[in-house]
């Protein structure tokens, strides 16, 4: 293979918990890697509320590695205007998917000077991943997989992780995780669910096999799964023993998902003059559930990201993260969900082509503000009402807040979980991706739809929704 090296890799590259340490500041909270979801606006506004770490959504080297491939090349990480990859965005983690270990290997080498890592996807479940050959239908290719993992980790000037998923048992979950240690992998996230839990089937992580994993290699493990309140993280971590926890549709639904109760971070602060306060959170509830603050104000916080930016956020990106945002109010002000549903942008005409947007976040702070205030200033413990199926419990709709999904029905030649396992304790699934993405691009950013709701905008029942990544994307072409 041209440019390859062999023996060790570079001795001056650190690995493991010196680089975990040294060079990513052993961050404990994560935000993961999501299809036109975790892009640099996004990852911006996930730093300001506590995120310590984010990793860029997944790049098919397939066409990255295609130096004809320019327009994909840019969109999917601009190396050009220098915002990508700056000290501002870091630390970083860049993810790609392949089967290829020469195009993983020129992808790599073009972005390394951007991040602090380089991350194998082998967790995507999708059909597309199928279709595409990586992400977790690479996991019984093992071979594959070292040589994918060792060339990047012995020809790189950066360490290499991988993100994947468990096995039906803890003893092929555990054999896997090491040999992924073995190839080269500096540090391993755990995404406690097999790739056939997808979908309506997606059911739990299994925190009980990444305790597994962490207590089985000697490099840092990230937990991914169950997480929806700021107190879910202690107790995944207890749990796992992992070195730190990383959220996908937790963070977004709430960015703030990793800032305690009830002080704002510092660099938050320059929120509209006219966001109300955060709303008062005294009690040991508050304490668990962290910080939620007002879904409008996140909504008007990240679009001003997008605005002032010079690299380019693709419109389904910003369509999509609204969506997430507002979902709890969106389902009784119908008129602005199909204001948000028809728009749209041009983002070529510059800081006014998100005006359609901004008009929308504008009325809905406008409302929420007036109900908030026919609240009749009632802490949050007096407001939380609970869902019935699983117990957890639903903020006001002015709150941003995470969406419930439910659990699936229960196996009848499994046997029953024991009588003391109550429903509000489980957390329904977390998604992995944002959106199906087509098999040529691997990071796609399709046309958002004028036709219909979007699956965030769908009439909320303040009930949990069984619908996941594919009958998403059915519905609507943006996640």
């Amino acid at each position: 293979m041209p440019g390859l090296v062999s023996g060790q890799a570079p001795t001056e590259k650190l690995g493991g918990f010196d680089f975990y340490r040294e060079v990513l500041g052993s961050p404990k909270y994560v935000v993961a890697p999501m299809v036109d979801q975790s892009e640099l606006a996004w990852r911006t506004l996930s730093r300001r509320y506590g995120a310590q770490l984010a990793y860029t959504p997944m790049i098919n080297v397939k066409m990255y590695a295609d130096m004809s491939h320019t327009t994909f090349r840019e969109k999917n990480f601009n190396t050009v205007l220098g915002e990508e990859g700056c000290p501002a965005d870091r630390p970083l983690i860049v993810q790609l998917c392949g089967h290829d270990p020469e195009k993983m290997l020129a992808t790599a080498k073009c972005l390394e000077a951007h991040c602090d890592a380089i991350d194998i996807n082998l967790g995507c479940p999708q059909d597309v991943a199928r279709r595409g050959h990586y992400g977790s239908f690479l996991q019984d290719e093992w071979d594959l997989i070292y040589e994918l993992i060792n060339t990047l980790h012995k020809n790189l000037k950066v360490p290499v992780t991988a993100k994947f998923r468990v096995f039906p048992t803890v003893e092929k979950t555990v054999a896997y995780a090491q040999m992924l240690e073995r190839a080269g992998a500096q540090i391993l996230t755990c995404h406690g669910r097999t790739r056939e839990q997808r979908a309506q089937k997606a059911g739990l992580a299994d925190w009980a096999k990444i305790r597994a994993v962490k207590q089985a290699v000697k490099v840092p493990v990230f937990a991914n799964g169950n997480v929806l309140f700021y107190g879910d993280i202690e107790k995944c971590l207890e749990a796992t023993g992992a070195d730190a926890v990383m959220s996908a549709e937790g963070n977004l639904y709430n960015p703030a998902l990793f800032c305690p109760a009830p002080s704002l971070p510092e660099c938050s602060r320059d929120a509209s003059p006219t966001s109300p306060p955060p709303m008062p959170t005294d009690g040991p509830l508050a304490g668990l559930l962290g910080l939620h603050p007002p879904h409008a104000q996140l909504a008007r916080e990240y679009l001003d990201i997008v605005k002032t930016q010079k690299t380019p956020t693709s419109p389904s990106a910003v369509k999509g993260h609204l969506f997430k945002l507002m979902r709890p109010a969106l389902g009784r002000e119908k008129d602005l969900r199909e204001m948000l549903g028809k728009a749209h942008i041009n983002a070529s005409k510059g800081p006014e082509a998100w005006a359609p947007y901004e008009e929308v976040v504008e009325e809905m702070r406008v409302r929420m503000e007036r109900d908030a205030k026919a609240a009749g200033g009632k802490t949050l413990e007096e407001l939380i009402t609970y869902e019935p199926t699983t117990g957890l419990p639903v903020l006001p709709h002015w709150l941003a807040q995470p969406y419930f999904r439910p659990l699936p029905p229960p196996d009848p030649n499994q046997k029953a979980a024991p009588p003391t396992q109550k429903a509000h304790q489980v957390p329904p699934a977390e998604r992995e991706e944002a959106v199906q993405c087509p098999e040529e691009t691997g990071c796609p950013q399709p046309p958002a739809s004028a036709s219909g709701p979007e699956p965030e905008a769908l009439p909320s029942k303040r009930t949990t929704e069984g619908d996941e990544e594919e009958s998403d994307v059915k519905r609507a072409k943006v996640a």
